[in-house]
């Protein structure tokens, strides 16, 4: 027997068949000490967590919602004993799955602490295949759903028509005033158009009338696709736009292309809806196959806003946003990650937000889909390897970091003032080529990057944001050197001080 005074690490150390016998289970088994730091991780667990050695980690990268540092001591926010749990561990790659865990402390030295953990992807996702046939018996109808559905068609029809009518209107006027106020009532009705769509999907899928339509598609042609949809967009906004495919993703699968995109269309136009400065980043990740279904892990990056963790629930809600506020400013009816959620669980999957106030947000969701056959029955899994074609998911995360785009906007540091002069510039040229939308896009960029400058700066910033909502040319000039004048000024006031 081995002494019971003796650590967790010394007791395997001494004793070779203990060592064997987690060293081979079949379940990852990890030891930490009070502090946090991991001691002992079993072959399993380098497997499942993508680490070749975890001695010099932390388990707070490995389970961040049951293990915190606050003041430099390690918080446990999980039961312990033989209290069985749900945890999700995040692997090196920042994608996470979901486990079965028990935490033990050490009896013979409390200072250390035991994890076993079984990997539940394949468990949950049964049990989700159980619960969907269990909902499908249940087929009830919903008088609410019915009646949105019916108000939705009928808006449709005029919506539509003051839409075609604005456009031929604008091919033959010339004056530049009216063909702007002609611009702004079809972009009016397109965005009605898009609020009845998200309407009439929320009601199909609460009256449980909505379905998916599976059928084979090229995986990376799509994401392709969706790339190209918000490149430009993003690009003239003066961000970063990166798209990564790991190598292991199949290049054919059978899914709902459609609502695959409409989801990463919702997550990216809500990234660049709330992101000013820095990069958005989508990335796509093989995490797990069972028989010929095959599981992807998708990540929407940002470096927006950001939320704060209390407000986070309420965003996948229906008809709810974070605040009054937001509505207002950003627009929108608080559907899309409402109908977002229930398509993913449509697909076996589940999405959920990482953020923080201030420095960006990550979405990600994953969803199960099926491998394609050839002629003889036998699954086809191809697998683009070619490291040219595709760059591995940790190798993608180029571009400004959190500490960049903290520097950018706090005021008065080089970076913020950089970045001021070069919106300031696009501001003028959008001003100059009369494309007043993208005009108060810029202002409101540089309203975020001034929010901390003194009052001067603020009261010039507020004029020219008054101008340009008016569209007045001369005006917001003025305004425009105005603030470049208090800029400047400051600057030279620093340099001299």
């Amino acid at each position: 027997m081995v002494s019971p005074a003796v650590s967790g690490s010394e007791m395997m150390e001494q004793d070779s068949y203990f060592r064997f016998s987690v060293d081979n289970a079949i379940e990852m088994v990890l030891f930490f000490d009070q502090e946090g730091r991991i001691l002992y991780a079993n072959d399993k667990a380098k497997t499942l967590l993508g680490y070749e050695d975890l001695k010099d980690c932390h388990i707070t990268e490995i389970f961040p919602a049951s293990f915190q540092k606050e003041d430099g001591r390690l918080v446990i926010r999980c039961a312990l004993g033989q209290t069985e749990q749900d945890m999700d561990a995040y692997r090196k790659n920042r994608t996470c799955f979901p486990v079965r865990a028990k935490i033990f402390q050490n009896e013979a030295e409390p200072s250390i602490y035991h994890c076993m953990a079984d990997d539940a992807s394949e468990r949950n996702y049964l049990i989700r295949q159980n619960d969907q046939a269990d909902q499908e018996m249940e087929a009830a109808m919903k008088m609410k759903s019915e009646f949105v559905a019916n108000v939705t068609h009928e808006l449709r029809t005029p919506v539509n028509g003051i839409l075609g009518n604005a456009r031929e209107l604008a091919e033959l006027e010339t004056d530049p005033g009216k063909r702007r106020l002609l611009s702004l009532v079809e972009r009016g009705c397109s965005d009605m158009n898009a609020i009845i769509n998200s309407i009439l999907d929320f009601s199909k899928l609460e009256a449980g009338k909505f379905t998916l339509e599976p059928r084979k598609f090229n995986f990376r042609n799509m994401v392709d696709y969706v790339k190209t949809n918000h490149s430009n967009k993003i690009t003239e906004k003066g961000l970063d736009f990166f798209v990564t495919i790991s190598p292991e993703v199949p290049e054919y699968v059978i899914g709902d292309e459609l609502r695959i995109v409409q989801i990463l269309n919702n997550l990216l136009s809500n990234a660049y809806k709330f992101t000013s400065i820095g990069k958005i980043s989508l990335e796509v990740v093989r995490t797990a196959q069972v028989k010929n279904r095959v599981e992807l892990f998708f990540l929407v990056i940002d470096t927006g806003i950001g939320i704060a963790r209390e407000d986070q629930d309420k965003l996948f809600k229906s008809f709810s946003q974070v605040s009054a506020s937001t509505s207002r400013k950003y627009g929108g009816t608080g559907l899309g990650l409402n109908i977002c959620k229930q398509l993913v669980e449509l697909m076996d999957g589940s999405i959920r937000l990482d953020s923080e106030v201030g420095k960006g947000s990550m979405f990600s969701f994953h969803i199960w889909l099926e491998l394609p056959a050839k002629e003889d029955g036998d699954i086809v899994d191809v697998v683009t390897r070619d490291p040219r074609a595709q760059l591995h998911i940790v190798q993608m995360m180029g571009g400004p970091g959190a500490e960049q785009v903290e520097d950018v906007r706090k005021f008065g540091e080089p970076g913020n003032l950089k970045e001021i002069r070069a919106k300031m510039s696009k501001l003028s040229l959008s001003v100059e080529m009369e494309n007043w939308e993208k005009a108060e896009m810029f202002c409101e960029t540089i309203r975020q990057l001034t929010q901390d400058a003194p009052p001067k700066i603020k009261s010039a910033m507020l004029h020219l944001k008054m101008a340009v909502q008016k569209g007045d040319y001369e005006k917001t000039m003025a305004s425009h050197a105005a603030l470049q004048e208090a800029l400047e000024h400051l600057t030279e006031h620093t340099e001299e001080a």
